[in-house]
């Protein structure tokens, strides 16, 4: 089967044990706006009035501890910011509230900085570089790797 023309992933549902801290971490850490309520057990998220890039409920998890690691389920969400001085933000709002980092790449393609949310999801922000600055092999296709990303040069 060939792909879609247009097709593309269009949100996340993440199960979590608290609605109101994962409300916290998506909206004042990473800058989501909470675009519709049902009840005290989910919300839908959003950036730039889309109906939701995020859903988060406890109809299942409620009070639930994290996933074991070494389990199969989400390795992670990306957010993707729309340039360098967005994701740049974000890692200052991510610093400014205490998170620890799990890493932060530079994969050719991308700039990325990776955590987790609170209840234990991995979650990555990145931005991606223009396609004609992607690395690409002597026959054109892409050539990703990951090194270390200097997050020093990053936030200046």
């Amino acid at each position: 089967m060939s792909p879609v023309p247009g097709m593309r992933i269009g949100h996340v549902h993440l199960k979590v044990s608290d609605l109101a801290r994962a409300i916290d971490f998506y909206t004042r850490v990473l800058g989501f706006e909470v675009t519709q309520r049902h009840g005290t057990q989910a919300a839908f998220l959003s950036s730039d009035g889309y109906h939701h890039h995020i859903g988060l409920n406890t109809w299942e998890s409620l009070g639930a501890p994290p996933p074991p690691s070494h389990s199969t389920g989400l390795f992670h969400l990306a957010i993707l910011y729309p340039d360098r001085a967005a994701l740049a933000e974000a890692l200052r709002r991510v610093l400014r509230h205490g998170l620890a980092l799990e890493g932060a790449a530079d994969h050719g393609l991308s700039e990325a900085i990776y955590l987790r949310d609170p209840d234990g999801n991995g979650v990555e922000l990145y931005r991606d570089r223009a396609p004609d600055q992607w690395p690409r092999k002597s026959d054109g296709s892409l050539d990703m790797f990951t090194r270390p990303l200097d997050l020093d040069a990053l936030l200046a």
